[in-house]
């Protein structure tokens, strides 16, 4: 399994964005969260298989219809049990 953090710019807020990428994350099998910030800015972080990781990725770079993405900022993280234990990869919440 992998881990990725995503910072996601631009008008990402108010148009679905969350609940968006939460249904892709769940299609995708993935796990994780994703929540709106102070700035107007979007933060995911994601685990599972790299190749959905990636899908994911690209899916948050355009974002849903009523987005307008202006950057993806992409971390890959290491994969240590730091608090983001999560079985199978399943769950994905909006946490904020």
């Amino acid at each position: 399994m992998a881990k990725v953090r995503i910072l996601i710019t631009g008008k990402v807020q108010g148009v679905f964005f969350r609940q968006s990428a939460r249904q892709q994350a769940k299609t995708l099998k993935l796990g994780g969260w994703i929540k709106n910030l102070p700035d107007g800015n979007v933060l995911s972080e994601a685990m599972g298989v790299e190749s959905s990781l990636l899908e994911y990725i690209a899916w948050c770079k355009t974002g849903p219809a009523r987005a307008q993405v202006t950057n993806t900022i992409v971390e890959w993280l290491e994969n240590k049990e730091d608090g983001f234990i999560m079985p199978l990869a399943q769950e994905f919440e909006i946490t904020g």
